[in-house]
């Protein structure tokens, strides 16, 4: 990702303050990767005393900054960390860090929560996240939660060689789920867009106004190159997909914002079949299950054929080829199959982002929830205020009418 040096440092330093072990971590959100132009005005978080760095790389605007630590043992982390920082914890914090760590590993999505803290004079909100609830996420998508975060632009700050390998698996299941949505050609700002607006399909803050209903767009209109860094290199190694687009040769293509590239798919059903049985695991069986119902196919006969699916016999050593029922879902009527697909995307999302934000209340704190609820609803408002980008992405991506 393309990102101030300076500014790389200033958030690596914030990791120096906690004693307790931080094994991964990565900063992201528009504190980190800017979703309006500069000088646009934003909501009132004001940093305390940050420094130089952040406050150029912001533009003044004050903006909280959002981090994700991954650590090996949940109670061990915490009961540390409440030691050195008991005033970042709600009265949750006081009931000890056996409980605090239930509530993060069983309830949820599995992150517990700590905003409106200061450190080194800025204000952050971090997310601390079992390695092991991360990597089965990124791999399997069972609440698409920290993966969605992970498919879109992030600042890696430590890194971990299972999360890396992890996270290849979600970037490449992200594509395949988006070219499964997407018509035979389209542009990058599409693809790009789809994904982005995967980990958004059943998240309830789309639906109130508690987010702004421009945020995909807006993610996709000013970091577009970031996008392009991280997608691109997996696009060129795919066989089913390519960018068909002139401007494409161009030595600097990659950091230009105004281009947006062409891209052709090869919508042949056994290649789309070999997609559908490369999706993440937890995800491919929802699908599944909503096409048993579909095909009315007898629970017996299902079952037979998720048994030859399964991914856990390590005597396979092959690449993943769609069998039949891949086929046949694959060769679904393509404004069928998007539908299923987001139908499946949304069961996945649904129930852990609506018991994560109840566990919120808990974990945050009355005030502070409260504060973050009216900030939410602000950027809800300027959202609808300012009405820029085409939130089609988000429902699909399908092709723009020229």
């Amino acid at each position: 990702m393309i990102i101030n040096s300076e500014f790389k440092e200033a958030l690596r330093q914030i990791l120096w303050q906690f004693r307790a072990p931080i094994r991964y971590a990565f900063a992201y959100g528009s504190g980190v990767f800017p979703q309006t132009a500069s000088g646009s005005k934003s909501a009132s978080i004001v940093h305390t005393q940050p420094s130089p760095a952040i406050s150029s790389m912001q533009g003044g605007q004050g903006k909280m900054i959002d981090f994700i630590f991954g650590v090996s043992y949940t109670q061990h982390w915490h009961s540390l960390n409440l030691q050195q920082h008991r005033d970042h914890y709600s009265a949750i914090g006081s009931l000890g860090s056996s409980l605090v760590s239930r509530v993060q590993d069983n309830y949820g999505a599995g992150v517990y929560f700590n905003p409106y803290v200061t450190i080194n004079g800025t204000l952050i909100k971090y997310g601390v996240v079992n390695l092991d609830t991360l990597c089965r996420d990124l791999s399997e998508w069972d609440t698409l939660y920290l993966a969605g975060r992970l498919q879109k632009p992030v600042k890696i700050l430590r890194d971990d060689p299972r999360v890396r390998l992890a996270n290849q698996i979600n970037l490449i299941s992200a594509v395949r789920t988006a070219l499964l949505l997407l018509p035979s050609d389209f542009t990058e700002q599409q693809l790009y867009g789809t994904i982005a607006g995967l980990s958004y399909l059943g998240d309830p803050r789309m639906a109130l106004p508690a987010e702004n209903p421009n945020k995909v767009a807006n993610i996709i209109k000013f970091q577009l190159p970031n996008f392009r860094r991280l997608y691109a290199p997996l696009i060129e190694n795919l066989p089913n997909v390519a960018f068909h687009d002139p401007r494409c040769k161009s030595s600097d293509w990659m950091d230009d914002p105004y281009t947006d590239a062409t891209l052709a798919q090869d919508m042949d059903p056994k290649r789309r079949g070999n997609m559908v049985r490369r999706l993440p695991r937890s995800f491919r069986s929802k699908l599944y299950f909503r096409y048993q119902s579909k095909f009315q196919i007898p629970q017996l006969e299902f079952n037979k054929m998720l048994e030859e699916s399964d991914d856990q016999d390590p005597s396979r050593v092959k690449k993943q080829q769609g069998g039949v029922f891949d086929i046949r879902v694959a060769n679904d009527r393509q404004e069928d199959l998007r539908v299923e697909v987001k139908k499946a995307i949304k069961s996945t999302v649904q129930w852990p982002s609506v018991t994560q934000s109840l566990k919120s209340i808990v974990t945050t704190g009355l005030v502070r929830s409260i504060r973050y609820a009216r900030e939410k609803m602000n950027k809800y408002r300027e959202g609808r205020k300012r009405g820029i980008g085409d939130r089609s992405n988000v429902n699909g991506g399908e092709k723009k009418s020229t």
